[in-house]
C-alpha cells in the first residue's frame, strides 16, 4: 500500500467571469459522457475523475500510456484564489497543482495578479488554461483537441490567436514566468504550459487533462507516494449547518485514511484545538444519482484523496482552512500522550498561520485563514502593512470598539473579505463614523477602501484651505474701474491660487492697502476666484488712481513669516509654492 500514488488535487483560479466554473462543469460532464470506462465520483467540494475516464477522454492525443501510475485527478470544486489560498498543509498549497483560467479576449486582470501572488507565496506548480477561444472572430469549434482543431482553422485566426497566446506570455514573464502554448514547451520543470481551450464548447479540454497528468506523474511523484493505511490529516474546507445533522465540517483528505470512531483533533477559532470522535462520515451521491432525495450516503471510512463531509460533537468552533489529524489508538499505546502531542502541533501550525499585527492598524476579517491571509498579502502589495487585528469570522461590535481606538483617521477602518456585519456593529459603527468596507473580492474591498482614503484626503484639504488663507496673486485690468474709492471697484484677474472675501492686499513694495470686501462675476456674488477667472472686487481702503493703478500686480498677504512653508507644504500647487517664497522675498525688503 505504501509505494502507491494518491489522487493528485487540482485547483481552479482565476478572475471572475473567466470561466472558473464553467470549465470544472465541462471536465467533469466530458468524464461523466466518458464513464463507461469508470466512474466519476463525487466528493464533498471535490470530483475524482479515474485515469480510465482521462484515458477514454485524451485518447486522440495519446496512444502509449506506459508508466502512468497516478489513479486519476481530483478537481476541487470551489473555484477562486481565496478559496485556494485557504486549502493548505504544512504551510504550502494543499493542490498539488492549479489551474490559472484566464479570458484569451481580456487578458490578466486584478484576480489574475493575486491569484499568481498567491501561488507563488505557496509555492505551488501551475498551468494556463487560456479560456473563451470560441470568441475569437472566425474561430471554427469542434469538440476535439485543440492541436487538431487549431490545425484547421484559416491563417488569421491562428495569427490572432497566437498574438493573443504571446500577450500572457508577456505578462506571465513581467512577473517572473516563464511561459508557452504547452505543445510547444520541452522542459515544463521551466516553462508554465499555456493550454488554449473553451469552456462553453469542450474543445481543449483532453489537452488540459494530459498536462496535468504528465505533470503530476513526473514531477508530484514524490510527494504523492503516502501510506494510505496511516492516521488521516485533511484541510476543512468549509463548516456548515446541515438540516437534520448539525454542525458539520467539510473536509478535504490529503493523507492516510479516516474511519468512523476515530479520534480527531480540528483546528479552532479558539486557542485550544478540538479533541472529538467522528461520529459519521459522508459522501455524496454518484452524479448520476445526484437527483435522489438522500443526497449523502454513509461510508465506514475514507482514503486520501477525497472529500468527505465528518459529523461530530463539539465542532461548532471549527477554523475554516486549519486541519484535521487522526490520531490512532494504537500510535504509542498512550492515547492521551498522542492527543497532547498532535493538539501542541496543531497549536504551533495555527500560530504560524497568524499574521504580524501593529498597535495601530486596520481591523480585518475573513471568513477562512486562508482568505485572511491573502488579503493581508494584497494589502502588502499596496504598501498598506499596519495591521491592528486580523481574525477569522464576522465582523462583531467587539471589532468596531476595537477600530474606534486607533489613533491615525486613515486606518481607522474595518476591511471584511467574504464575511457578513452583525447587526449590533453596524449601528455603533455609524454612531462611531467608523467605515466598513466588506465584498467577496479582495481587490474591490482594497479598491473601497484607498478610493474612501483619498476621498478623506480630498475633503480634509479643501477644509484646510478653506480656513487658512493662502498665496495668490492678482492683476488689475485696464479700463475696467467702476468705481474710484469708498469703496474702490475695479476689475482683475486672477494669476496665480484663489481669491477670498477678507483677504489682506499687499502691492510689491509689500504696502497694505486692505481687505477684499466682495468678489462678483457677471454681476452675482461669489465666495471665492480661482486661477484664470477675471472677476470686479471691491475694496474700502483704497483710492483707485492714488493708490492702485491699472496693471498692477497685487498680492494676498498669507503674514509670510520664515518656516509658513511648512504648514502649507502638500496643500499648495507648484504656482502657489513659488508664489510663497516671492512674498517672503517681498516682505524681507520691506523689513530692510
Amino acid at each position: 500500500m505504501e509505494g502507491l500514488l494518491r489522487t493528485p488535487i487540482v485547483s481552479v483560479l482565476g478572475h471572475i467571469d473567466h470561466g472558473k466554473t464553467t470549465l470544472l462543469d465541462n471536465i467533469r460532464g466530458t468524464a461523466v459522457a466518458a464513464k463507461e470506462a469508470g466512474g466519476v465520483t463525487q466528493h464533498i467540494g471535490a470530483t475524482e475523475i479515474p485515469i480510465d475516464v482521462i484515458k477514454r477522454i485524451c485518447e486522440p492525443l495519446k496512444s502509449d500510456w506506459g508508466g502512468i501510475e497516478v489513479p486519476g485527478l481530483l478537481f476541487i470544486d470551489t473555484p477562486g484564489h481565496y478559496a485556494f489560498a485557504s486549502l493548505r498543509k504544512r504551510g504550502s498549497a494543499l493542490a498539488d497543482v492549479a489551474v490559472l483560467v484566464v479570458d484569451v479576449m481580456e487578458g490578466f486582470q486584478p484576480q489574475t495578479y493575486e491569484s499568481l501572488s498567491i501561488l507563488r507565496l505557496l509555492k505551488t506548480p501551475f498551468v494556463v488554461a487560456l479560456n473563451k477561444i470560441d470568441r475569437i472572430k472566425g474561430w471554427r469549434s469542434s469538440r476535439k483537441p485543440f492541436v487538431f482543431n487549431y490545425r484547421a482553422q484559416p491563417e488569421f485566426v491562428r495569427r490572432e490567436l497566437d498574438t493573443r497566446l504571446y500577450e500572457i506570455v508577456g505578462d506571465l514573464y513581467d512577473k517572473g514566468f516563464s511561459a508557452d502554448r504547452y505543445d510547444r514547451i520541452r522542459d515544463f520543470s521551466r516553462t508554465v504550459s499555456i493550454v488554449p481551450v473553451s469552456a462553453k464548447t469542450g474543445e481543449g479540454i483532453a489537452d488540459l487533462l494530459l498536462v496535468l497528468i504528465g505533470l503530476s506523474q513526473k514531477y508530484f511523484e514524490r510527494s504523492l507516494r503516502l501510506h494510505l493505511e496511516g492516521p488521516g490529516v485533511g484541510t476543512i474546507l468549509e463548516k456548515k449547518e446541515e438540516r437534520g445533522l448539525g454542525t458539520t465540517i467539510d473536509v478535504i483528505l490529503y493523507d492516510g485514511k479516516l474511519s468512523v470512531g476515530d479520534t480527531i483533533v480540528v483546528g479552532s477559532v479558539e486557542e485550544e484545538p478540538i479533541v472529538t470522535k467522528v461520529r459519521a462520515l459522508l459522501k455524496p451521491r454518484a452524479l448520476q444519482e445526484i437527483r435522489t432525495e438522500q443526497r449523502f450516503r454513509r461510508v465506514k471510512s475514507v482514503c486520501a484523496a477525497a472529500g468527505v463531509k465528518i459529523m461530530a460533537p463539539n465542532i461548532e468552533n471549527a477554523l475554516p482552512g486549519s486541519r484535521v489529524r487522526a490520531v490512532p489508538a494504537t500510535a504509542t499505546g498512550n492515547v492521551d500522550a498522542d492527543i497532547e502531542r498532535v493538539k501542541e502541533e496543531m497549536k504551533d501550525e495555527i500560530a504560524e498561520m497568524k499574521l504580524d499585527t501593529s498597535p495601530e492598524g486596520l481591523i480585518i476579517k475573513a471568513d477562512t485563514m486562508g482568505s485572511l491571509e491573502a488579503l493581508a498579502l494584497e494589502l502588502r502589495n499596496e504598501k498598506i502593512e499596519a495591521i491592528k487585528k486580523a481574525e477569522v469570522g464576522n465582523i462583531s461590535r467587539r471589532d468596531v470598539v476595537d477600530a474606534i481606538t486607533v489613533r491615525d483617521r486613515y486606518l481607522r477602518a474595518i476591511l471584511g473579505f467574504n464575511v457578513d456585519v452583525l447587526s449590533d456593529a453596524r449601528e455603533v459603527a455609524m454612531q462611531n463614523d467608523i467605515p466598513i468596507f466588506v465584498n467577496d473580492v479582495i481587490y474591490r474591498v482594497i479598491e473601497d477602501y484607498e478610493n474612501w482614503v483619498r476621498e478623506e484626503k480630498e475633503r480634509e484639504r479643501r477644509e484646510k484651505m478653506d480656513r487658512l488663507t493662502t498665496p495668490a496673486k492678482i492683476k488689475v485690468l485696464p479700463g475696467c474701474v467702476f468705481r474710484q474709492s469708498k469703496p474702490a471697484i475695479f476689475g482683475i484677474e486672477v494669476l496665480c491660487g484663489r481669491i477670498k472675501t477678507g483677504v489682506e492686499l499687499i502691492k510689491s513694495d509689500g504696502t497694505n492697502i486692505g481687505s477684499i470686501n466682495e468678489i462678483q462675476n457677471r454681476g452675482e456674488s461669489i465666495a471665492t476666484a480661482d486661477e484664470g477667472m477675471q472677476v470686479a472686487i471691491s475694496m474700502k481702503k483704497p483710492t483707485f488712481g492714488r493708490h492702485i493703478k491699472e496693471n498692477d500686480i497685487l498680492y494676498v498677504d498669507v503674514g509670510v513669516a520664515e518656516g509658513a512653508e511648512e504648514e502649507l507644504r502638500g496643500l499648495l500647487s507648484p504656482c502657489e509654492e513659488e508664489l510663497l517664497r516671492e512674498l517672503y522675498e517681498i516682505k524681507t525688503r520691506r523689513r530692510r
